[in-house]
């Protein structure tokens, strides 16, 4: 008997490779980023492809302070940018919220509400009540994720589309805010306290600031040789030793420079580094948590989502405790810095400012991506256009029509973006 009828391979299949040889991969060779020119040409790929990450941001920041320093000295001199980053904190840790439910392709128009209101709530409590202030603080953000829990039940038990939710939240929350002040419609905090102290005058020990500096980089160092260590070990392309440490260098270069410019005045507010503190831990959960992965599953197709075995309905419900959690918190942070809690808190151009810095930094309005550090650039940029026109003595009117331009750009930089990765995946 033949060879062909011994193994019961039919004829036509001889010479074909079989499944062990398809198997095996001791020949396959590993492709290393070897240099720095492979890794700089690998982003210029990805740049082609439409991946822009957050180059259009930096560079669209780089202009507007090259603008108003050109107009102004004063807008980068040490002190001025140590106000900006107080400034940056309050409406910034609002907008870390809106990129968890624009990154599962929803929104929450009533985070400004939810902010004013919780500064309202915590001055009722602390001071007019007595509570002591952890206590009030920790009931206005569990008020918030109340409301988040809310909203998430409105979508998925009742299909009530976020936008029509969230609008009548704001309405409500709004008029919650003006009912707990009464009709004084302020409460003053007591000056001289932690709680004002934190908003207005903590800074980062100068040791403590040049430490914290580092940490990005040795961060970015480990986790990059454990990513590379495992996408060897799998025979899959992994970056090269030196590309990692020039990369973990620069950034601790960098790093080490601002906050040393900023020790030439007051330093790093510790309010600033408490907003830095819950982006890094937010842009950990985002990229490295199977809860992460969710969250961008469900943005990019939420039926896929759903098909591949996500818990859709609960990832939503995250999102939404989050960012109006979030956002009560960015209100206990605005209370801090103006050392009350007023009618006007959470209104005017707050709930549009959280909105556009989420998405000026790069977060999609289409949903599925995003990341906590999307926010802390966006919120830079129109702070940094606030500062630069009230330093030049213009009016707020030109302050609202630069942000909208520039929100306008960064939406139309979004969709290009998107259209062009589209196509080269069909390419």
């Amino acid at each position: 008997m033949s060879n062909e009828i011994k193994d019961g391979s039919p004829p036509e299949t001889q010479g074909a490779p079989q499944p062990s040889t398809l198997l095996d991969r001791s020949d396959i060779r590993v492709k290393h980023v070897t240099g720095i020119g492979d890794a700089v040409a690998a982003f210029v790929s990805r740049v082609r492809s439409g991946d822009l990450g957050a180059l259009p941001v930096i560079a669209g920041l780089i202009i507007i302070w090259t603008v108003f320093t050109s107009l102004n000295p004063v807008f980068l001199s040490a002190d001025n940018l140590v106000n900006l980053l107080f400034d940056c904190s309050t409406v910034g840790v609002i907008s870390l919220g809106i990129v968890c439910v624009l990154m599962v392709g929803q929104i929450d128009l009533s985070v400004g509400s939810m902010s004013g209101f919780a500064s309202a709530l915590v001055g009722m409590l602390w001071v007019n009540h007595g509570w002591p202030v952890l206590l009030a603080i920790v009931a206005a953000v569990a008020v918030g994720a109340l409301v988040g829990v809310l909203y998430a039940l409105l979508l998925n038990r009742l299909g009530m589309p976020s936008f029509v939710a969230t609008l009548a939240g704001l309405l409500a929350i709004l008029g919650l805010q003006l009912y707990v002040l009464g009709a004084t419609g302020s409460i003053n905090l007591p000056y001289g306290s932690a709680m004002v102290n934190l908003g207005q005058l903590i800074i980062i020990p100068a040791v403590v600031s040049y430490l914290l500096a580092l940490a990005p980089g040795v961060v970015m160092l480990v986790l990059g040789l454990r990513t590379r260590e495992r996408r060897s070990a799998s025979r899959l392309s992994a970056p090269s030793v030196s590309s990692l440490l020039v990369r973990s260098v620069a950034i601790t270069v960098l790093l080490e420079a601002v906050v040393a410019y900023l020790n030439q005045g007051r330093g790093v507010p510790l309010m600033f580094g408490v907003f830095l503190g819950i982006a890094v831990a937010m842009d950990y959960a985002l990229k490295r948590t199977r809860w992460g992965r969710s969250m961008h599953a469900v943005g990019g197709n939420h039926e896929a989502a759903r098909r591949a075995g996500i818990k859709v309905d609960a990832i939503y419900t995250s999102a939404f405790v989050l960012c109006a959690s979030l956002a009560a918190l960015g209100g206990v942070l605005t209370a801090a810095r103006l050392a009350s809690a007023s009618q006007q808190a959470g209104s005017g151009d707050v709930n549009l400012n959280a909105i556009a810095a989420a998405v000026i930094g790069g977060t999609s309005l289409f949903g599925g991506r995003g990341s906590a550090y999307s926010a802390v650039l966006g919120i830079i940029v129109i702070q940094s256009i606030a500062s630069g026109l009230t330093l030049l003595n213009l009016s707020s009117s030109l302050r609202f029509m630069i942000t909208g331009a520039v929100l306008a750009i960064a939406v139309i930089v979004d969709s290009l973006a998107r259209q062009s990765r589209v196509s080269h995946g069909r390419a």
